[in-house]
């Protein structure tokens, strides 16, 4: 008598899209980490150059070595902006997958929600048949005259 529930595919469907929201929001996140320890790499290696390039400049640079130091801090400033801009991209995209994750959550719940109403009325209804069924036997068996007959 357990009536099946005819949203069924519909909840396996937003599982699965969850499922996959999931994949893809964990791979945000390391996307996102891994960009935002380069933009840390980079500093921490800018810094420690400025400071080799301070550190000869202090004990007397030609100009050939001070262009080249300037050269090379500009490259590492201009590696870092870029490293920020992806840090950023990256920060926005980890947003829009969490968002999108939380919509799919949603939907499941939704569907869980609808799902867990369907078995309650399958099961009231069930309980309902089984109590007529047993008062039909009870009035049988003591010879009473139930209102259906």
């Amino acid at each position: 008598m357990n009536k099946p529930f005819h949203l069924q595919p519909l909840l396996d469907l937003s599982n699965l899209r969850l499922d996959e929201a999931s994949r893809q929001l964990g791979k945000l996140i390391a996307g996102e980490q891994e960009a935002s320890q380069r933009l840390e790499l980079l500093t921490q290696y800018r810094d420690e150059y400025q400071a080799r390039f301070i550190a000869a400049a202090g004990q007397g640079l030609g100009p050939d070595a001070w262009r080249n130091y300037q050269h090379f801090l500009g490259r590492l400033d201009a590696a870092i902006d870029q490293a920020h801009t992806m840090v950023t991209a990256s920060k926005q995209r980890t947003v829009a997958g969490q968002q999108n994750w939380l919509d799919k959550r949603g939907k499941v719940k939704a569907f869980d929600t609808l799902a867990l109403r369907h078995q309650l009325r399958v099961t009231y209804a069930e309980a309902r048949i089984e109590q007529k069924q047993s008062d039909e036997h009870t009035a049988r068996r003591f010879g009473v005259v139930t209102e259906d007959e």
